[in-house]
């Protein structure tokens, strides 16, 4: 997946964290601030990806925010646990609440963002934020998350025709005895498949940051997601949806070539703007 960055024009400066750092980059734009800050959590299913795979997204999101994107490379199965990387995450929210890219400072605008299998590390990380106490991110982006592990009913899931980047796997996980994939999934994972760790619409939903999800009207995430939102909502968590039609998964890493990805950032920029003004 890193050679998705290859040959991109990117304004942003890619600096590695001090030593004793979590493990990661600095994404830094012209004129970003440093007590600006952005968590930013790779997509990957949990196996692959990296932060120089998603440098389109951090370096978007550094030029549109004028913040310092960290992004966390955070351990990855099925060398390490599914827990490991959840971890690695926390430790690295704990330590931007104090750390810039210059050193220690603290931040007075944080966002923690995510997509895909990273948008369900970004949504379980601001649940576990409300229930530590910790200082919350002035606000969170999801961009097409996993919100639940599907294993049931995969072969009549909404979306499993239109979706050309989840649906091949899918279809062929439905072909697999329910038992088998459960216990696949466990062993694999190496936790339930229902908890909210692997599955943040499972669990408590109240109290959250302001929220941002994107999703694409054609793939298979839409209707968790949109599952997640009115549950958030129900909550009384300030929880927005944005849909696009006919948009692969992650399209937002298609920008500035596809015109529907400018306008998601555009979207993203106009949340943002929206939260800062609220907040502050």
């Amino acid at each position: 997946m890193d050679s998705m960055s290859d040959g991109l024009e990117l304004a942003s400066d890619n600096r590695s964290p001090a030593s004793g750092s979590p493990r990661g980059e600095w994404v830094i734009a012209p004129g970003a601030k440093p007590e600006r800050r952005i968590l930013y959590i790779h997509g990957g299913s949990w196996i692959a990806g990296s932060p120089k795979s998603h440098r389109a997204i951090t370096d978007r999101l550094s030029r549109l925010t004028q913040a310092c994107v960290f992004a966390i490379d955070y351990r990855l199965m099925p060398e390490n646990r599914y827990l490991d990387g959840i971890i690695d995450c926390q430790r690295a929210y704990r330590w931007l609440l104090d750390n810039g890219p210059d050193g220690k400072a603290s931040a007075d605008f944080l966002v923690v963002a995510g997509d895909s299998a990273g948008g369900s590390h970004t949504l379980g990380l601001i649940a576990w934020i409300r229930d530590q106490g910790l200082q919350a991110p002035t606000a969170a982006i999801a961009l097409s998350p996993s919100t639940e592990l599907m294993l049931t009913s995969l072969g009549s899931r909404a979306n499993l025709e239109s979706d050309v980047m989840l649906g091949p796997t899918v279809k062929k996980m439905a072909r697999i005895p329910m038992p088998l994939l459960w216990w696949g999934t466990v062993l694999g994972m190496r936790v339930l498949p229902t908890s909210p760790i692997a599955s943040p619409l499972r669990g408590r939903l109240h109290g959250l940051p302001p929220t941002l999800i994107h999703v694409s009207e054609s793939e298979l995430l839409l209707e968790n997601a949109q599952r997640y939102v009115e549950k958030a909502r129900a909550a009384g968590s300030p929880v927005e949806l944005k849909t696009w039609p006919d948009m692969v998964h992650v399209w937002h890493l298609f920008t500035p070539l596809l015109p529907e990805a400018e306008e998601a950032f555009e979207h993203i920029g106009a949340f943002l703007n929206r939260v800062e003004r609220a907040h502050g």
